[in-house]
């Protein structure tokens, strides 16, 4: 079997709109609707918004999870895009960034999670934040275990790392399957 994987000659927002093409193109292909992404501003949740308006595909959008970065009023994501989200049955979640390099890492006196982070980063950011989401959105009941989702992630702001993966809760992380790179920066 041979599929298209686009690399991005830089990470960052300027691969968004392209990331969003793919993503759409994959999903039809693959008859998968639901696509899980993470969106620390809103930039990539709402140009995301906008291009599935009037297309069978639900939006599970996770953006950083409250006062991980010491935020005023908690967390940089507006407001009035959660409620017109959620006005167009779209999820938004916040929940707990497993992976986080940036919160209190010792679990059962181990930095497990921040190695598994550190693991995952070897192909790039957003692969550990694809796998971190995913199971996120899991835990938070938004996918079922072992549905096949698209999961969509940056570096910074923007999109420019893209997987079909199935789903899997934290709990059960050896579930959890990244079946296709679709674009990734080049490291």
């Amino acid at each position: 079997m041979e599929e298209k994987i686009v690399y991005f000659e830089k990470p960052g927002k300027v691969n968004t709109v392209e990331v969003i093409k793919l993503v759409l193109e994959r999903a039809k292909l693959r008859d998968i609707n639901r696509i899980v992404l993470a969106s620390k501003t809103g930039y990539t949740a709402k140009l995301f918004l906008e291009a599935v308006e009037g297309k069978n595909i639900n939006l599970v959008v996770i953006p950083c999870q409250f006062n991980i970065k010491k935020k005023i009023n908690g967390n940089l994501f507006p407001q009035e895009l959660i409620r017109e989200l959620r006005e167009k049955k779209h999820i938004v979640h916040f929940g707990t960034q497993i992976l986080s390099s940036d919160i209190n890492n010792d679990l059962y006196g181990t930095n497990i999670r921040k190695t598994l982070g550190n693991i995952l980063r070897i192909l790039g950011q957003g692969i550990k934040v694809c796998v971190e989401i995913t199971m996120m959105a899991c835990d938070g009941g938004c996918i079922r275990l072992g549905e096949k989702v698209i999961v969509v992630a940056g570096t910074e702001v923007g999109a420019d790392f893209a997987v079909v993966a199935t789903a899997a809760y934290s709990t059960k992380l050896t579930l959890l399957r990244i079946h296709e790179i679709i674009c990734k920066p080049i490291l």
